[in-house]
């Protein structure tokens, strides 16, 4: 196929934010595309033995279908062109949107699963991934589309209706619609939960601020296991249980304790402010997004230990005697050997980093507060303003009056 590699990409893509892809043939069984665990669940639903193409019907080539199966799971699927097989590709399940408690009530009575198994009912669904209709990800499948039908325009069938399953046990009369299977629920449920806090802190410890939104896919105030009778007690532990975890991943990103101190004493203080439990999700992503951003700034991972203290040193205190030899003597080594052991590792000497240093806080202070250009020089250790804007102009091509006009 001439399109192998864009396939790849676009099943990889797709794998990223935990939608699976299926090819396939009309002739498969319906098992064959759902999820682990779905027809076991849902038996009053599903027939995994079905065939695709009594439920679908036909397929036509040069067109897209999305299509919304019984438990309301969107899926989306057509026909790859240039295959012997006629092979299909099958994206899904996924939300089209979060469905409220009320919508999964509903889908609980539609389908005679009983009020007290109503719990596995929610937790399969939080299990499966959001895909909005905004989706940057709709675009990337459009143009793949249009690569592989060589066309700019193609048909797109939204069906209304949703597929027609014949399984042969009559809906609401399976024994099994109430028993369902706690181990494997559970397995489910910690599966997915784990897999969030693996891919978590990993992201964190790399500092990918680009995982956000693929991380938080499957996250929402709805998907937080109930362990505490309290909703927002129930919300703020899970937040400590996010804290935690995204500190100990930003230690392992090389990040010094007295940096992810601040940054974690900062959240747990928001933590038991909050008032409800959608708050705590905005608050787990805006966690994520500081702890990676605490990686990439303060990361000094494959840096010896006398280099991870003279930064620590430098950091913590811009506005003090930072002279090479006063570095060097709070460790006990030469002057000379500190010279060359940092350059050799940050790629920058003593000096010229603390300069960098210096500047970065000084456009900060620059453009979040009203002090006057003399004072913010000597909150950064400079004492002749002069030279302060000196070097300030030099690393950032603007006056630190310009730099403050600019920001505002």
């Amino acid at each position: 196929m001439f399109y192998e590699n864009e396939l790849r990409f676009l099943r990889d893509t797709f794998k990223k934010i935990h939608i699976q892809t299926n090819i396939v043939s009309l002739s498969d069984k319906l098992s064959s595309i759902l999820p682990p665990g779905l027809d076991s669940l849902f038996d009053t639903v599903y027939s995994g033995n079905e065939f695709l193409y009594k439920i679908i019907g036909e397929v036509k080539p040069c067109t897209m279908y999305k299509a919304t199966d019984p438990l309301s799971l969107s899926y989306i699927y057509f026909i790859l062109p240039e295959d012997s097989k006629k092979s299909i590709l099958f994206i899904g399940p996924y939300n089209r949107s979060r469905l409220t408690s009320r919508q999964l009530m509903e889908i609980a009575e539609r389908f005679s699963i009983s009020p007290k198994n109503q719990r596995y009912l929610n937790e399969y669904y939080n299990s499966i991934p959001i895909l909005g209709e905004n989706s940057h990800v709709f675009a990337m499948l459009d143009a793949f589309c249009e690569h592989i039908w060589r066309s700019p325009s193609f048909s797109i069938v939204d069906t209304d209706s949703e597929w027609k399953t014949s399984s042969s046990i009559p809906i609401g009369l399976s024994a099994s619609s109430e028993d369902f299977d706690d181990v494997l629920m559970n397995m489910m449920a910690m599966e997915t939960r784990y897999r969030f806090e693996n891919e978590l802190i990993q992201a964190v410890s790399l500092g990918q601020l680009h995982k956000d939104s693929m991380i938080f896919s499957m996250i929402s105030d709805q998907a937080i296991e109930r362990r505490n009778s309290d909703p927002i007690r129930n919300m703020k532990n899970y937040c400590i249980i996010m804290n935690t975890l995204s500190r100990k991943a930003a230690e392992s990103g090389g990040v010094h304790p007295m940096h992810i101190d601040k940054v974690s004493t900062s959240f747990a203080l928001k933590i038991e402010q909050m008032t409800s439990p959608a708050e705590g999700v905005t608050l787990m992503k805006e966690m994520f997004r500081s702890y990676c951003r605490l990686v990439r700034k303060h990361s000094m991972k494959g840096y010896s230990l006398v280099v991870q203290k003279a930064i620590m040193l430098i950091e913590t205190d811009l506005s003090a005697n930072l002279s090479l030899s006063t570095l060097a003597s709070s460790q006990n080594i030469s002057s000379g050997y500190l010279s060359t052991v940092f350059k050799k590792e940050t790629g920058k000497t003593v000096s010229e980093y603390i300069r960098e240093k210096r500047v970065e806080y000084a456009a900060h202070l620059l453009g979040t507060t009203h002090l006057q250009i003399q004072t913010i020089a000597l909150h950064c250790g400079i004492m002749d303003v002069q030279y302060f804007s000196k070097i300030f102009k030099k690393q950032t091509g603007k006056t630190p009056k310009e730099y403050r006009e600019s920001v505002k």
